[in-house]
């Protein structure tokens, strides 16, 4: 019920905020106030009122300021795989979504979605990078240095607005919903002004323009297999799927973007939209009729620790990694080692 609930309150914003429209306009003054509180707060870092912690190595932070996903897991995962070719021993660093320790707490392979976030399991599950989640970004980044001393950079994971962690680069992702309204919260998506300062801009770009700029680029998120949830060595061509009854299913941020993959492989199914996070405590799958459901790899992690999910035979998860022009590894890489960015 409370699943529901919340699906359908985030559909009714997402919609109010594609325009300004009556209830945009009603929250207007309190995004006014939302925007006010945030400047203030930044104001009183760039003054040293507040403090901002610095720690060994450099600090990449990658977010949005559009609320909801804009594919940033995946562009962690391709970052992740860059800056090991590169040399780097990076590690990651993240809030973990839903994650019930307040401190400091390490990601493993074998943790509990609940205890650490959906996300994270799934990055340490693709990638095995040394990872920590836990509310205070600083302390969180001082603790995985200590664990893994041999690190010499770390990933922010959605920190952009955590001002207490220093940076040394900063990383934004956008998608076709690009400003929406252009207004903040609540009127609107933004966390803060679409026009804040960044070094990278990268748009989740399938079916939009990427705006041409130094620091734009362009990034697809591709997938074009589906592997069996409880055993991923059996895997089929999602073009092999046509003509089956299907079912997709997404608890992610923006579950369009999943449903137009699907979409573009040329298959047919019926659209299962969850909320964000979706916990698959239960099995909603249990009384719908369909050959096979496609889930996203967000939300595998999550119902592999569901038994009952687990053993349906009819469980796919669709993996999809980002294709993003390697200037902006080379880039990275560069202002990493002290170089100018081109």
């Amino acid at each position: 019920m409370a699943s529901r609930l919340a699906l359908h309150i985030t559909q009714h914003l997402t919609q109010a905020w594609t325009r300004r429209g009556l209830l945009a306009c009603l929250l207007w003054p309190l995004s006014l106030l939302f925007g006010l509180l945030a400047a203030g707060r930044r104001t009183l870092y760039r003054l040293g009122v507040l403090r901002i912690h610095r720690v060994a190595v450099p600090v990449i932070v990658v977010g949005n300021v559009f609320v909801g996903g804009t594919g940033k897991t995946p562009f962690v995962l391709w970052l992740i795989a860059q800056l090991r070719l590169a040399g780097f021993s990076p590690g990651v660093i993240a809030r973990g979504y839903g994650a019930s320790a307040m401190a400091p707490r390490q990601v493993m392979a074998s943790s509990l979605a609940a205890e650490v976030g959906d996300e994270a399991l799934l990055t340490v599950q693709r990638t095995g990078v040394p990872m920590m989640v836990g509310r205070d970004r600083p302390a969180v980044a001082r603790a995985l240095l200590d664990q893994h001393p041999e690190l010499d950079v770390i990933i922010s994971d959605d920190g952009l607005q955590h001002t207490a962690l220093a940076r040394d680069i900063e990383i934004i992702l956008t998608d076709a919903r690009g400003a929406g309204n252009g207004w903040l919260l609540p009127a609107g998506p933004l966390r803060e002004p679409l026009s804040r300062r960044r070094d990278f801009s990268v748009f989740n770009s399938l079916g939009t323009d990427v705006p041409v700029g130094a620091g734009n680029f362009a990034m697809t998120l591709v997938g074009d297999t589906a592997e069996r949830l409880n055993d991923p060595s059996q895997r089929l061509p999602l073009a092999s799927l046509s003509g089956q009854r299907l079912l997709a299913a997404a608890g992610i941020g923006n579950p369009a973007r999943f449903f137009t993959l699907l979409k573009n492989a040329g298959l047919q199914f019926d659209e299962l939209p969850l909320a964000d996070h979706y916990a698959f405590e239960d099995h909603p799958f249990a009384a719908m009729s369909a050959d096979k459901i496609l889930i996203t790899e967000k939300d595998a992690v999550k119902c592999r620790q569901n038994r009952s999910l687990e053993n349906d035979p009819r469980m796919w998860v669709v993996p999809v990694d980002a294709r993003i022009e390697p200037a902006l590894a080379q880039q990275i890489v560069e202002k990493l080692r002290g170089y100018p960015t081109a």
